[in-house]
């Protein structure tokens, strides 16, 4: 199947020359080069990621308050997550809010920002020098403080207001809070010395707790947040409906904001008050499933894409990650080795089965029109071009699917036994997942090396055929 335009626009007719396009969606998006830096940097961090579990089991085999845990924690969050979170946002926010994007300059500078700051902070904790933790974590935060005065720059020529830019607006909230928690943090246990006031006050929290509280910011606040606010502008979008209960939507989003407040203060201060804190996001998710549930009841497309399949899986798995969030919040639970894994359980299925598998739908989606538009575009008109379903696999997507799902799996229950060997099979599954998601990246991205372009019809035969 080939894109063409009509008869008028044929290769041997004299048309107007085209001008090569810059901007998908007329003039509200960045170039396509933005988002796909940070798309390959997150997807090479994602592939460092599982590569480094495989060749390192007893990393999530064991509690995860080590500093090899943390520093791939770190690879896997920054690297990928927020790489690929904050280019998709420069690309996502001014379409769905219908605005344009305040500094694409700006956005440039941030990724040096961030990429600096995201490989000195893994190297830094993987050696344990807290001083430069906190070193390279301002760098990152030099970053951070870009994307968001760049977002909010942008948010502030949104003609109307609505659950996208309030789950987005909050999104950037919650992750500046993150990372001036985790700075805090880092500084406070690099320089208790010259700075005791500081250190005195973060010390006064147990250790783990402002861990867990600093990790929930940025995995509820940032990820989670944009999730399902996102989302209710892109599944309607790409099933062919529409929103429908604006006030249910709207309550999701500030249930999870309310749940993720309470949550963030109890887990810091080890207070009893978490579960019922913990029921007000599980409230949350649940109204956000009700509402994506009537989306896809009111759909017009038949058929759910492989891409959009990805997406209502991640989805599905919120249900036994609320399940386990309750039981960790439980007031009267008791610690052993079983519960300490657990968590490892809990924050490997909400970054990987929920937030990674969800990107990773989305990608499917993302990539294909980004690479479309930056090739062929300027060819409308003079050319066939492929569709967007053309430019990579469905059978791979259907292979990578299943592959990931089964070393997900296997990965849990490992991890809740500490069997590294076990992890290992787990993560060879994932690298094999990835490594097929990968190809299917490169088959997308071969379109700006070798354009797959056909001639157009000569006029007189498509009259003929008429």
């Amino acid at each position: 199947m080939a894109a063409t335009l009509p008869i008028s626009a044929a290769v041997d007719a004299t048309a107007p020359r085209v001008t090569p396009a810059t901007q998908p969606f007329g003039t509200t998006a960045p170039s396509s080069t933005l988002p796909l830096m940070f798309t390959v940097t997150g997807l090479l961090a994602l592939f460092l990621s599982a590569s480094w579990i495989v060749a390192q089991p007893e990393i999530l085999a064991m509690y995860h308050y080590s500093p090899g845990a943390i520093a791939l924690t770190h690879l896997f969050v920054l690297g990928w997550l927020c790489s690929i979170v904050m280019g998709a946002m420069y690309q996502l926010v001014p379409v769905a809010l219908e605005t344009k994007l305040f500094s694409e300059r700006l956005a440039q500078i941030q990724f040096a920002f961030h990429i600096t700051g995201c490989v000195g902070m893994v190297w830094a904790f993987q050696v344990w020098n807290l001083k430069f933790v906190a070193q390279f974590g301002a760098v990152l935060a030099v970053g951070v403080a870009l994307f968001i005065y760049n977002l909010a720059r942008t948010l502030l020529r949104v003609p109307k207001w609505n659950v996208v830019a309030t789950s987005v607006a909050s999104a950037i909230g919650w992750v500046l809070l993150a990372v001036a928690a985790g700075l805090v943090i880092a500084i406070a246990k690099s320089s208790s010395e010259s700075l005791p006031k500081l250190a005195g006050f973060v010390f006064r929290f147990d250790p783990i707790g402002a861990m867990h509280a600093h990790a929930h910011l940025g995995a509820i606040g940032f990820f989670l947040v944009l999730i399902v606010g996102v989302s209710y502008k892109l599944i309607p979008m790409f099933t062919l409906s529409e929103l429908q209960n604006h006030r249910r939507a709207a309550w999701s989003v500030i249930l999870l904001n309310a749940g993720l407040a309470g949550s963030f203060v109890t887990i810091l201060l080890r207070s009893p008050w978490k579960l019922a804190f913990a029921l007000v996001v599980i409230s949350a998710l649940a109204l956000y499933t009700l509402e994506l549930r009537a989306i896809l009841w009111a759909r017009k497309r038949a058929s759910l894409d492989w891409g959009v399949r990805y997406f209502l899986t991640a989805v599905g798995f919120m249900f036994p990650l609320s399940i386990i969030a309750a039981v960790l919040s439980w007031p009267g639970l008791r610690v052993n080795a079983y519960t300490m894994q657990f968590e490892n359980v809990y924050g490997f299925l909400g970054l990987v089965g929920v937030v990674s598998f969800a990107i990773m739908g989305m990608l499917y989606k993302i990539i294909p029109f980004l690479v479309w538009f930056g090739t062929y575009s300027r060819h409308i008109g003079r050319a066939q071009v492929p569709v967007l379903a053309e430019m990579y696999s469905a059978r791979l997507q259907v292979i990578g699917y299943w592959i990931f799902l089964a070393g997900l799996l296997t990965t849990l229950v490992a991890m809740e036994f500490s069997n590294p060997v076990a992890v290992r099979w787990g993560g060879g599954l994932l690298v094999a997942s990835l490594a097929v998601f990968g190809f299917n990246v490169a088959k997308m991205l071969r379109h700006f090396v070798r354009p797959q372009l056909k001639p157009l019809a000569k006029i007189s035969v498509i009259r003929t055929a008429l």
